[in-house]
């Protein structure tokens, strides 16, 4: 099988413009996917690379000058039977390319372009799994229609902790969104509990998980940022999250391969805070962690073959530099 491999900030999707902050979880994630399908017998390999950044060796590469994503991009198809694509929700950025891999008649290793878009918006993902019955943080497009001591701005579409504050008042919370964001920004209260994400692999109205993470938030001037996870922290020795990661899976139609639900561990129990509609930095400790390769459950899965059930593994951590140590 031929396999093109494209995560969108390594791999051209902004040559041209300025390299974001997220640089570096998406490179990540990057080495991870190709690390992973490069260990598997009869796979060919074939990825896109921003001219600025250095190949992977190994690897046959694409590389991409300003201007020309789309072209390489059409490139890649045409020699590709099957596309894995990683790519920001933010702008439609990930629906877009996923439309273009379905038109095209390739596998798309990836979730529906309805189930990107629904998941691209945070308020309509609290929307629809509030209809379901699960609990999610209630998301408004008014600062003042949040009744918490505390209120989270963030852009309805963001990706990561990309533009995330807290602010005591709504007055303040709508003057840095209005500044800052405009019709973007959603306004949601701020959740105490234990910051946690799940990596699921999904298809058919369905989920299997594969670990439980605790994420490491930091809040600095009221801006929230990722200093790092740790992969498959948390035994599921009840069985409930994998129960949840069901739920989600019904409540969404078309999540499909590998999928990240952020989390908040309250008192009363967990609430979703987004779902990831693709591969997040905690798909890079997965192989590490269960001592299985997520990519090989991802073809498989796309044989329909669901993986066996898994073994509980060890803890992985991915700091801030990317580093990944056995807890």
């Amino acid at each position: 099988m031929r396999v093109l491999v494209v995560e969108y900030v390594t791999g051209g999707g902004l040559a041209g413009q300025p390299l974001p902050h997220i640089l570096a979880d998406a490179a990540i994630i990057r080495q991870a996917h190709l690390g992973d399908l490069a260990a598997l017998r009869g796979v060919d390999l074939l990825t896109l690379t921003d001219a600025r950044l250095p190949d992977d060796a190994g690897i046959a590469a694409l590389r991409v000058d300003a201007g020309d994503f789309d072209a390489t991009f059409a490139r890649g198809l045409a020699w590709a039977d099957a596309a894995w694509v990683t790519a920001p929700e933010t702008g439609g950025v990930l629906e877009a390319l996923a439309c273009r891999v379905v038109g095209s008649g390739l596998r798309w290793l990836g979730c529906a372009p309805a189930a990107v878009r629904l998941a691209a918006s945070k308020r309509a993902t609290a929307q629809q799994l509030a209809a379901a019955g699960l609990p999610t943080i209630p998301t408004q497009t008014a600062a003042h229609a949040v009744c918490a001591a505390a209120v989270v701005v963030k852009p309805d579409d963001g990706a990561g902790c990309e533009a995330t504050r807290c602010f005591a008042a709504p007055d303040a919370a709508a003057r840095w969104a209005a500044a800052t964001l405009g019709p973007r920004a959603v306004f949601q209260p701020l959740v105490p509990g234990e910051p946690l994400s799940l990596s699921l692999l999904c298809a058919d109205g369905d989920a299997r998980l594969l670990a439980v993470n605790r994420q490491w938030l930091h809040r600095r001037d009221g801006a929230f940022g990722l200093a790092g996870v740790s992969v498959n922290a948390l035994a599921d020795a009840d069985g409930a999250f994998a129960r949840l990661a069901r739920r989600i899976a019904a409540a969404i139609p078309g999540l499909w391969g590998h999928v990240g639900v952020d989390l908040i561990a309250t008192t009363e129990g967990p609430v979703v805070v987004e779902v990831n509609p693709r591969a997040t930095v905690s798909y890079a400790g997965l192989r590490h962690a269960l001592g299985i390769n997520p990519a090989r459950m991802l073809l498989d899965l796309a044989r329909g073959e669901w993986p066996a059930p898994l073994p509980r593994g060890t803890e992985i951590t991915l700091d801030l530099d990317h580093a990944a140590t056995t807890a």
